[in-house]
């Protein structure tokens, strides 16, 4: 069913899977960061009271945890001084009761902090997954409004990735990143607030080691990008080439590719080690240089500390606890820059879904649709024009009368268009101009659903999945009994098989069918249409690839199957369609000729040459 159409330049899939979402920069940034997060905080707007609700959870277990190193500080204070007191002969002037107290309310902080924190956590796990649940709902809404055309011009990779990684991304920063910047900016605030509360000398000295620390890893981070953005691309080439040998691995064997297989995998596999391993460690450097410069401020805390602890300025206390706000302060502004490549990449997601959710869709349903319960099968095609592109017009000016009943073939080349015919009766596309009729009706005045209701269709293609034969024969006709299905599948001549196998009609197919022969799907496929009991039948020639014996099965059970109903046939062996009503003749996309087999022989033009070029090779001629 190969035809010709423009293909539309193909994007990258743009997904976040595996090592490449990891590290700083590692991700795609967004082209408008403000649109794109405004667009997101509409699906946000629903729970605004949820999130004022966790923004405050959020706030509150900061402050709660910062409260807890000033308290900490009291205690020291109060024990240092009772052991001066006890050294200097004076008895130890420690106020047990005092230090109880304290410790009983540093013990009640912390653990409001912790009940705040798993509250937040909860409720935002709730509004994430309902986030992400709207966005999945909205994406196979959307697929399903989409036009054939869409899906022509991009792999289902792409389409999948928006599903999967990208509202994946998505979910994870509404789950964690968003109350981890609140957290994070809390945090800052707060232990700022109270290092200033202490000393401002200290804080000022503390703040000294701040261009030491982010010229250090601006270092770091630079030329970590590029290797983190390596190794994604390898990583890809690398899943690539695993797929595409796992998916052709008899071809490869048996046309002796392994060694070259291998070969390339080794080349991807040693540029993934190479980019891989700088990034891991140039990324695995940025926590023992901040250990490192914290440290050093840790060193000039201590210093100023006990100099202005000497002087009376502060206490003891006072140090010990700067000391512990000093390592809090640290650790919020590296979770800040974290979850600033988080959002960039998060956004970059979000606009790839915010892209397909504006493309453009099909045209929409009627709102008073014709009934297809009533159709007999009669198709007209009045003046019809149609081309994938506005400025290439493929089909031009064709019409055509079919009775109900009626046998349509379709012949042609390989390449020549033979399936854009069946895509513009189902209205898979929408034609340029003129009209294609059902029954009188054109086939705009009914619903898309209802139209394909009426049609069964198969393909050389089989399409099977992973359930029962019984669930994949009923697929499409879910309300009909087992006794119909089997009904169906004994029209189909694919009982007897059925039942050879083990556990029969209840076997499992997994998801290429592969425990079933070509011969023997495609019979399962005509009993689902059986099944379905259409109106008009749509048939690929379903039986080139199959042995001679099996071939008669699948040509009786599809005799069978047309029999009183319109049908239209995609023919690739000229034999079969002969006593075809009307036999539809294509070249370069368009229709050359059309008649009956005898008409069209006479006529001595295209077909007679398509139909003579088969059997005189090899002296096969063929009776007429």
């Amino acid at each position: 069913m190969s035809e010709q159409k423009p293909q539309a330049p193909r994007r990258n899939a743009g997904g976040f899977g595996g090592m490449g979402g990891m590290g700083m920069g590692g991700g795609a940034k967004a082209k408008n960061f403000g649109k794109t997060m405004r667009q997101l905080v509409h699906y946000i707007d629903a729970y605004k009271t949820q999130i004022i609700v966790v923004l405050f959870l959020a706030a509150g277990s900061s402050a709660f945890s910062i409260l807890g190193p000033k308290l900490i500080g009291k205690v020291t204070t109060k024990l240092f001084e009772g052991l001066i007191a006890y050294a200097m002969g004076t008895g130890l002037l420690t106020d047990f009761k005092y230090i109880l107290n304290y410790i009983l309310l540093i013990i009640g902080l912390y653990l409001l902090s912790a009940a705040f924190a798993y509250v937040q956590g909860f409720i935002m796990s709730g509004i994430s997954m309902k986030i992400t649940y709207q966005l999945r709902k909205d994406i196979t809404e959307k697929i399903n409004r989409m036009p054939l055309r869409y899906f022509d011009s991009r792999t289902h990779g792409e389409v999948l990735s928006l599903v999967t990684n990208d509202v994946d991304t998505i979910s994870q920063t509404l789950n964690q990143s968003l109350t981890q910047l609140i957290t994070s900016a809390a945090t800052i605030i707060g232990v700022l607030v109270m290092m200033l509360s202490i000393s401002w000398v200290m804080t000022l000295a503390s703040f000294l080691i701040l261009p030491l620390s982010g010229g250090l890893l601006s270092a770091i981070i630079k030329p970590t990008q590029k290797y983190f953005r390596q190794q994604q691309e390898y990583l890809g080439h690398i899943n690539g080439q695993v797929e595409e040998n796992y998916s052709g691995h008899n071809v490869v064997q048996v046309f002796n590719g392994e060694a070259a297989a291998v070969e390339t995998f080794k080349k991807y596999n040693q540029k993934l080690y190479d980019s891989a391993w700088i990034s891991q460690f140039l990324s695995g450097m940025m926590m023992p240089i901040m250990t490192f410069v914290g440290n050093i401020g840790y060193v000039i805390v201590c210093i100023l500390g006990g100099y202005l602890a000497v002087k009376k300025a502060i206490t003891v206390g006072d140090v010990q606890a700067f000391i512990q706000y000093v390592r809090q302060f640290t650790q919020p502004i590296a979770q800040l820059a974290n979850i600033t490549n988080t959002l960039q990449s998060t956004a970059a997601a979000a606009e790839r879904v915010f892209e397909f959710l504006a493309e453009e869709e099909e045209i929409p349903d009627t709102e008073t649709p014709a009934s297809p319960d009533a159709v007999t099968g009669r198709v007209e095609f009045k003046d019809v024009h149609f081309g994938y592109t506005e400025d290439k017009i493929i089909i031009n000016n064709f019409s055509c009368n079919v009775d109900a009943g009626q046998s349509i073939a379709i012949v042609g080349p390989t390449g020549a268009g033979k399936s854009t015919i069946i895509k513009l009766l189902m209205r898979f596309y929408d034609i340029n101009s003129g009209d294609i009729l059902i029954d009188g009706h054109s086939i705009r005045d009914y619903t898309r659903e209802g139209l394909r209701s009426v049609f069964g269709m198969v393909l050389q293609d089989t399409w099977l999945y992973n359930a029962s034969i019984m669930e994949n024969i009923r697929y499409g006709s879910f309300d009909k009994t087992d006794e119909q299905v089997i009904a169906a599948a004994k029209a189909a001549h694919c009982d007897e098989f059925i039942r050879a196998l083990p556990n029969g009609y209840n076997m499992l197919l997994n998801e290429e069918a592969s425990n079933l022969s070509q011969g023997q799907k495609q019979l399962l496929t005509i009993a689902r249409t059986v099944l379905s009991d259409p109106k008009i039948l749509i048939l690929d020639e379903a039986t080139s690839s199959v042995d001679t014996r099996t071939e008669v099965m699948i040509q009786k059970a599809m005799d069978a199957l047309m029999e009183n109903r319109t049908s239209f046939v995609i023919a690739h062996r000229l034999s079969t369609i002969r006593g075809a009503d009307i036999i539809l003749v294509m070249k370069d996309g368009d229709i050359v000729e059309q008649g009956n087999h005898e008409a069209l022989l006479e006529k001595g033009g295209f077909y007679a040459s398509l139909y003579q070029s088969q059997f005189e090779n090899g002296g096969a001629q063929e009776d007429e």
